[in-house]
């Protein structure tokens, strides 16, 4: 089949021939490898389909205009603005791309403390803005060149920040949505004819259609207008730095500070992380950041980082130095810290409670991490989260397994265990870079405490090698998934989106194969509700099979 021809002269009526195109080689820019990094489906090999059209509206009219011709002409149609991930493709040949940089407005209601972001607003620019004005806004643990509309509406979404200022879905306020069957709906406030302030009342919500607690990953229409918390920032209004690349450093700031915090057993860290999150007045971000890169070679890959001159080819060396052997051992459970200041005397008392939560503890602060110049880069790369691109530096690409995000005193319990499973497979198997088993790194809380956590396990793999995408999938399927099962934490991360799209040919599935794989799960009824609500919002089955459902008629036979 080819892409319906008349529906593309009503596209190029909508937005312009300039924005809408049927090119070869532009359409080829659109698709994915199904090895992408932290897609949570498999890594699988191959690629996502080519779109046969891709379009970019510039507002809120065009997108609903472009969704009532994809109703009218049954054309499948998914959304995306930064691409970050092979979530954001579409999964059918002949399907619309719709991209969304063109639309990148936002507008600040620094009364209300709430700022209305369009899909293209990344987290960088919103966060530049909102500390001018005195504010910040979460940073989800994806980075700053992510979509704050898209985490906030179609993701999960929680940060080092979201201890402070919550996850997506607790700054979630009014949204603009185009429904896929074309209508737009505005919920909260916002759909009371009032400001986007509120975004739902008391009782069900439409909110929980849009994202629930994951999100559907765009595939339950186009929310094109959104509105999210500001959050009290006490700092510059411009953030200072000194350095070069790739170690930009945030000038020193009275009322800012970053502390690695070290423990002597997982049961400190554990109970470190409950102070702080039952205490949320205490630490501005919280992250065990630096441990993805693995327990023992984490601090000479910051020493070879902070050298504009540094190379791989030198952790070897600085692993051998006499002060970061020694401080990488005292290293091995780690969790870092940002604490700000609203005034001199709660900088005061946040010192104090971090020195008394060590203390309670047996903790330390590491001194490797204290020197300044690690200081500066830890701040700065913490507030901002702006350094994602090390995430690819061990291979070209990782996936995230475990999401051990239960209570932090039973995921504790099973970090050793899980670590010494990582230690066994590499002992079969090379496919995977040899972090030493521990890779884990996560975010601390959620806003409302009570120790859940965000982790998740890098295993990082060479998405160009066959044999590494398999033995990145084999110790996820077969590995990683057990533990998750013997302890009863659910599906594994990596495994979260292994029933959205086929295995290496990236296609979305039909309704009847996902009936065949909901029939027999031991909560069917979740799916079969699911399929009720996208019978009522998406009854042409448009946009993608990223939300699961189950045909209630299957149950009955």
């Amino acid at each position: 089949m080819a892409f319906n021809q008349e529906a593309y002269k009503e596209l190029e009526l909508i937005v312009g021939k300039r924005y809408v195109t049927q090119d070869i080689a532009e359409r080829e820019c659109y698709r994915s490898i199904m090895a992408e990094s932290s897609a949570h489906s498999g890594p699988f090999d191959g690629e996502t389909p080519i779109p046969g059209a891709v379009i970019l509206p510039g507002s809120t009219e065009e997108v609903q205009a472009i969704v009532k011709v994809c109703n009218k002409y049954d054309i499948h149609f998914k959304a995306c603005t930064t691409f970050w991930s092979v979530m954001g493709f579409v999964g059918d040949e002949d399907s619309l791309q719709i991209d969304m940089k063109r639309m990148k407005k936002m507008e600040f209601h620094e009364r209300d403390q709430y700022v209305i972001v369009e899909p293209y607003c990344i987290g960088a620019v919103v966060q530049v803005e909102a500390m001018k004005r005195g504010f910040n806004v979460n940073m989800a643990g994806v980075g700053c060149s992510s979509s704050t509309l898209a985490g906030a509406s179609s993701w999960v979404a929680f940060g080092p920040s979201s201890c402070f200022m919550g996850v997506a879905s607790e700054n979630f306020l009014a949204v603009e949505w185009v429904l896929p069957n074309g209508e737009i709906l505005r919920t909260g406030s916002l759909g009371s004819g009032g400001d986007w302030f509120c975004g739902e009342g008391p009782g069900p919500s439409t909110r929980a259609i849009l994202r629930g607690t994951q999100g559907t990953a765009g595939s339950f229409g186009v929310c094109t207008r959104l509105a999210v918390r500001l959050h009290p920032w006490p700092g510059p209004t411009v953030l200072p730095s000194y350095g070069t690349i790739p170690a930009y450093k945030l000038v020193p700031q009275w009322n800012i500070k970053t502390y690695t915090l070290n423990f002597p057993d997982w049961d400190g860290y554990a109970n470190t992380i409950n102070y702080l999150s039952q205490n949320q007045d205490i630490a501005y971000l919280g992250h065990r950041q630096y441990n993805m890169w693995g327990r023992y070679i984490k601090l000479a890959m910051i020493k070879m980082l902070l050298d504009p001159d540094g190379q791989l080819a030198d952790v070897p060396k600085y692993m051998e130095d006499p002060f970061i052997k020694e401080q990488t051992e005292k290293c091995r459970i780690d969790l870092q810290v940002v604490i700000v200041g609203m005034t001199k005397r709660d900088m005061e008392w946040k010192e104090k409670a971090i020195d008394e939560i060590l203390r309670r503890v047996n903790g330390w602060k590491n001194e490797f991490m204290l020197q300044p110049e690690v200081q500066d880069w830890v701040a700065l790369y913490l507030l901002r989260l702006g350094h994602k691109n090390l995430n690819y530096t061990l291979c070209s690409s990782y996936e995230g397994s475990g999401g051990l995000s239960n209570n932090v005193f039973v995921t504790s319990q099973v970090m050793e265990e899980y670590h010494q499973l990582r230690e066994e497979f590499d002992k079969t198997h090379n496919g995977l870079a040899a972090t030493g088993g521990d890779s884990e790194m996560g975010a601390l809380s959620t806003l409302g405490g009570g120790g859940i956590t965000g982790y998740e396990f890098f295993q990082w793999f060479d998405r160009h090698d066959r044999s590494s995408i398999d033995d990145c999938r084999d110790f996820i399927q077969n590995y990683s998934q057990k533990l998750c099962d013997k302890y009863g934490f659910g599906t594994d991360m990596g495994n979260w989106n292994n029933t959205a799209r086929h295995p290496d040919t990236g296609y979305y599935y039909t309704q009847e194969e996902q009936n065949e794989m909901f029939a027999g799960a031991p909560q069917p009824y979740l799916f079969t509700y699911q399929f009720l609500i996208k019978k009522a919002f998406n009854p042409k089955d448009l946009c993608g099979s990223y939300y699961r459902t189950l045909d209630p008629a299957c149950l009955k036979k």
